[in-house]
């Protein structure tokens, strides 16, 4: 039995971040019923970040989606709102990512919809919170990076700022939230009180940021200094950093330079013999590592560093990646499938239970598709 099976979810979210953190609750055994429109349903079904498409929609609403029902029902219209409230009725959880305003308009609030059922536990997620002069602007990923003062931990010193290449606010947000919802099912179990579980994203990425945050805090608001190049940490020192070889690249995480100096017949790096000066002198330091580690392959490297248990490690794309035993021991990649007949593989839940991983071979709804079999189910 997985851990959350009998948990009923009524998901109004859209997009990635509420979604992502429904999913996951999916993934735990939670039974996800996705609210969507009539006709163009979530707006993240046109989401196209690649050319890859299945059944004519985006492949990231089907790696987000999956293991859902899609219910359709017009939120504007007073009959089908109606039918909602008496899903709810039904329901655990109610999980939605709207702007502030949007729901307490529907009459689908907190308050409206503990009235309708106590102990429902309910999630919402915001861009910037309820309060404050952003709390109408919209809850966009790469615009929460920028706020944030993401963008300036990543990339060299001169690169100006680099957003990370994925939407990390959109899935730490709803990753948060799917934590909350997880703490309060427990509270009801043990108290039978439901509860309002609140997530921002920026406050997500805040939180995400939260050890050079309390450093900068605690060293009198010094900003993050990345380093001239092979930078991969704004607050360590050398030889913290992807380097380049001659067939590749090589990561470096901590390590004492001189030794290094050593293994790699560096002589230059056996100046550095004082800690301090791995990130007093990292520039010049990692200069030397770079000119030095383009003289020969990333495996003869590796050969040396490994065996004198240096953290070290190859630096893999994904065709690489999925190609190596290392990965395929893993065996997180899940086959599923759509009512429509299309198949599509994914990754799957990263959380195992009592030795098992949680699989699901459901794909992603069609739009509506299970509108008659829950309208029969819940009494619509």
């Amino acid at each position: 039995m997985k851990p959350l099976e009998g948990i009923t979810i009524v998901d109004f979210s859209q997009f990635l971040s509420g979604p992502s953190g429904t999913l996951r609750l999916a993934d735990m055994g939670a039974r996800v019923i996705k609210i969507e429109r009539p006709g163009c349903g979530d707006i993240c079904r046109e989401l196209y970040v690649a050319k890859a498409k299945l059944d004519g929609e985006s492949m990231v609403f089907h790696a987000i989606n999956r293991n859902k029902e899609s219910l359709c029902v017009d939120l504007k219209n007073a009959d089908d709102l109606e039918r909602i409230k008496t899903l709810i009725k039904q329901a655990d959880v109610v999980v939605h990512n709207f702007r502030p305003g949007v729901m307490q308009r529907l009459g689908l609030d907190y308050e409206s919809v503990r009235s309708i059922k106590p102990d429902i536990i309910y999630g919402a997620i915001t861009g910037y919170g309820k309060e404050g002069p952003w709390k109408d602007k919209p809850g966009q990923d790469l615009l929460l990076q920028s706020l944030s003062g993401l963008t300036g931990l990543s990339g060299n010193a001169g690169d100006g700022p680099v957003p990370m290449g994925l939407a990390i606010v959109d899935l730490f947000a709803g990753a948060h939230l799917a934590q909350g919802i997880i703490a309060c099912l427990v509270r009801r179990g043990i108290s039978g009180e439901g509860g309002l579980v609140e997530v921002s994203m920026l406050e997500s990425i805040l939180d995400f940021q939260f050890e050079p945050l309390t450093v900068y805090l605690q060293d009198g608001g010094e900003e993050a200094e990345r380093t001239a190049s092979n930078s991969a940490h704004a607050y360590l020192g050398a030889p913290y950093g992807i380097y380049e070889t001659t067939d590749g690249y090589l990561a470096l995480a901590m390590g004492s330079v001189p030794q290094l100096g050593e293994l790699l017949e560096c002589p230059e790096l056996m100046n550095y013999p004082e800690p301090s000066s791995w990130f007093d002198q990292r520039d010049e330091i990692k200069s030397i590592l770079a000119n030095h580690l383009k003289s020969r392959k990333t495996v003869d490297w590796l050969v040396v560093l490994e065996a004198a248990d240096i953290w070290c490690a190859d630096v893999l794309d994904w065709h690489r990646l999925m190609a190596h035993d290392g990965f395929q021991a893993l065996d997180i990649i899940q086959p599923v499938s759509r009512s429509s007949g299309a198949d599509y593989q994914t990754t799957s839940c990263p959380i195992k239970f009592d030795g098992k991983r949680p699989l699901s071979t459901l794909g992603s709804p069609a739009i509506g598709e299970h509108t008659e079999s829950l309208t029969k189910e819940f009494g619509l």
